[in-house]
């Protein structure tokens, strides 16, 4: 049981530290206002998540995880080829869009594949999968 809390909690944490660097990365692009502001709460909401994230992970003695290193180039690779001088709203709204999907995929495949985690844990990241897809929501004036 433990060793599937940790490893769930490990991936969420890796997770929201891949879609806060994003959101980062993102923001200097962004022109609407609201949009920036769409994003900077969607920013602070992960990173209150995180910030759980890390108080479970210290109860549990943990480091965490950081995101594969494939992981990150191939994010930072996507986000600059895909607006590649067009960081228009829209392709910024497409590419977040996609970077969530992508996070709640993996969420649930994780919740899946350590069902013996704490309640707690699987709730954190229930919690980190509907604060991304809630962002996909928001998102949709802008694609």
């Amino acid at each position: 049981m433990q060793d599937d809390t940790i490893k769930l909690l490990k991936e969420c944490n890796a997770g929201i530290k891949m879609g806060v660097s994003t959101l980062d990365e993102v923001m200097e692009h962004v022109k609407d206002e609201k949009l920036r502001d769409l994003l900077a709460k969607s920013k602070e909401t992960h990173t209150e998540l995180g910030n759980t994230t890390h108080e479970y992970l210290n109860e549990f003695h943990d480091d965490g995880k950081e995101p594969a290193m494939m992981a990150k180039v191939m994010s930072w690779m996507k986000t600059n080829v895909m607006l590649g001088g067009d960081d228009s709203d829209n392709k910024i709204a497409d590419l977040i869009t996609e970077g969530c999907n992508m996070g709640v995929k993996n969420l649930y495949k994780y919740l899946n594949q350590y069902p013996a985690a704490e309640e707690k844990i699987k709730k954190l990241a229930k919690d980190v999968a509907k604060a991304e897809e809630t962002l996909v929501t928001d998102l949709r004036a802008y694609l």
